[in-house]
């Protein structure tokens, strides 16, 4: 790679970094199959199997253990999928049909992963966990050492095709200080994971295998601009400009305001007690996103309504006094319910996902609703409530009703261009909205969010996108009525201002980037916002976009 070569990926967390390119350790190879097992050693291969299987899930769920918020919440969901008995089965079967152990894993996964990605959408997301367990697996089987990210002896910018849940989780911002992927989006795992602690990154970036390890790597997060052994003047103060933003970002204190003095709400996404008492002692105002979907997915049954009063009591004790709004279920498409009974569908993306399974079983939702109920009352916090997946108008009023009978106030999720267009008529039927913007941008660019090729498609930036959050904005204003958003869009310092500008009126993301969103509408006022909407909403890509926001902000 040419010395000062610069490459352009798409932008997810804001920051600069620069160090030496680390690479992450190599995956096994798969030996080929060297013979048909003998039947006699064909027990024993299915109890090797079994024993790495149960090996790796139990590492898996140590590494969630110790992590918390959506890093716990992904890493319990990859040692779900470890130990699936289905993909067990399939491994199983070759086994028995005399493939090794090894092979048999490589073939089954390979099966898993080609449905998968013939999906498309949210279940093509599942492909890079799906191939870490695989090789963990087999990793596992043949001794070796678990593969992975290695311990940097100094700071150093990872570069990947694409980093497994597993792995990024557990990064170290004080030796990991950039990350850049060839593949992935701005709503990957790898991205979000990235925002939650708060280390630059720039994902889908062409000519990243042409690295070689060791090579100087300037990243900016905010531009998307990885830069091959930079000029050392030029790295220098690009690192200490963005260190100084930085230092200001982490002393800013407050309540989210312009400097005008227009009040915005800087809440918090979390997803359960120890992610809500982490953000209570930062800057969060409350709780914007609480994914309740958590205690359900690991569930074989459904939890008792006791059981989910405590949950939920837990994140709402953290925030007494303040807003706490609590999404419903969001299940069905990637994040299967064992419990509901859902059908294989062809296009789980566009199927029976979020409020669509009350509307066939509204027992699970009355149950839910009966918790949240249970939890308010036995706190102090001011409870809100959303449900997602929301497109009609009946289905807005079907949830109002339900939630208004318990005391609540009802809210919906605006994820899908249908309630963007009806934001009026939604808004008349519930007390506030909640803008998406990770579904939102899928649903209305129809690119999936894990393509590389189509990162930019997926991109918050899209004009479209923002079109459609200014014109749920509008209707809010009209009648009088808060629209938030909760979407990784509100994570981005620049676009958050722009977002204000025209006329969401709360941003909830990671607790980590809150401090870096509070701080930069500090710095201007709210007619400085709106004219960088306006400027934003005149161009007609989203690298243009973030130009156009750029310059009327003034941001270097």
């Amino acid at each position: 790679m040419t010395t000062g070569a610069r490459l352009h990926g798409t932008p997810v967390v804001p920051g600069t970094g620069y160090g030496p390119a680390l690479r992450a350790a190599p995956r096994p190879a798969i030996p080929p199959v060297a013979s048909e097992l003998p039947e006699p050693a064909r027990e024993a291969e299915r109890e090797r199997f079994r024993a790495a299987v149960a090996a790796v899930a139990e590492r898996l769920e140590q590494r969630a253990a110790r992590a918390t918020g959506q890093a716990a919440e992904v890493l319990a969901t990859t040692a779900t999928m470890a130990a699936d008995p289905t993909l067990a089965a399939g491994v199983e079967k070759a086994i028995a049909d005399g493939v090794p152990a090894v092979q048999a894993v490589a073939s089954a996964t390979a099966e898993f992963t080609a449905m998968f990605s013939a999906a498309g959408g949210l279940m093509a997301e599942r492909v890079t966990d799906l191939e870490d367990i695989r090789d963990r697996v087999v990793a596992e089987l043949l001794g070796h050492p678990e593969p992975g990210v290695p311990h940097p002896d100094e700071p150093s910018v990872l570069v990947a095709d694409d980093l497994a849940p597993a792995d990024a989780a557990l990064l170290d911002p004080a030796l990991v200080v950039a990350l850049a992927t060839r593949l992935g989006g701005p709503t990957s795992h790898t991205a979000i994971i990235a925002r939650q602690l708060g280390i630059p990154c720039v994902v889908a970036v062409p000519d990243l295998g042409d690295v070689a390890s060791g090579t100087p790597l300037l990243v900016d997060g905010g531009t998307g601009e990885v830069v091959v052994a930079p000029e050392e003047e030029e790295a220098e103060t690009r690192v200490r400009a963005a260190r100084e933003l930085a230092r200001e970002a982490a002393q800013w204190r407050g309540e989210g305001r312009t400097s005008d003095g227009h009040a915005v709400d800087i809440l918090a996404n979390v997803a359960d007690g120890a992610a809500a008492r982490e953000a209570a002692q930062g800057v969060a105002q409350g709780v914007g996103l609480f994914r309740t979907e958590l205690c359900f997915l690991s569930a074989a049954t459904e939890p008792s309504v006791e059981q989910q009063t405590a949950i939920y009591a837990e994140v709402l004790e953290a925030f007494p006094g303040r807003k706490v709004v609590v999404r419903t279920l969001d299940a069905g498409s990637d994040k299967p319910l064992v419990y509901a009974g859902l059908d294989e569908e062809a296009n789980p993306a566009l199927g029976v996902r979020g409020l669509r399974i009350a509307m066939d079983d509204p027992g699970i939702l009355d149950r839910q609703l009966d918790a949240i109920a249970a939890a308010a009352g036995a706190t102090s916090a001011e409870v809100w409530v959303m449900a997602p997946m929301v497109a009609t108008v009946a289905e807005a009023a079907f949830f109002a009703e339900r939630v208004r009978a318990r005391g609540l106030t009802p809210g919906i999720m605006v994820e899908v261009p249908a309630a963007a267009l009806l934001a009026d008529a939604l808004l008349a039927e519930v007390d506030f909205v909640s803008i998406g913007t990770n579904d939102l941008t899928q649903y209305t660019m129809a690119a999936d969010r894990l393509s590389p090729s189509l990162a930019s498609l997926s991109d918050p930036w899209q004009p479209a996108v923002l079109r459609l959050v200014g014109m749920t904005a509008e209707a809010g204003q009209r009648l009088g009525k808060p629209v938030g958003v909760c979407g990784e869009a509100a994570a981005d310092p620049v676009l958050a201002a722009v977002l204000v500008g025209l006329g969401v009126t709360s941003l909830s993301a990671a607790a980590a980037a809150l401090p870096a969103v509070g701080a930069r509408l500090s710095r201007h006022t709210l007619e400085q916002c709106r004219q960088a909407a306006t400027a934003v909403l005149a161009t007609s890509d989203p690298v243009a976009a973030r130009d156009a926001a750029r310059a009327v902000l003034e941001v270097e």
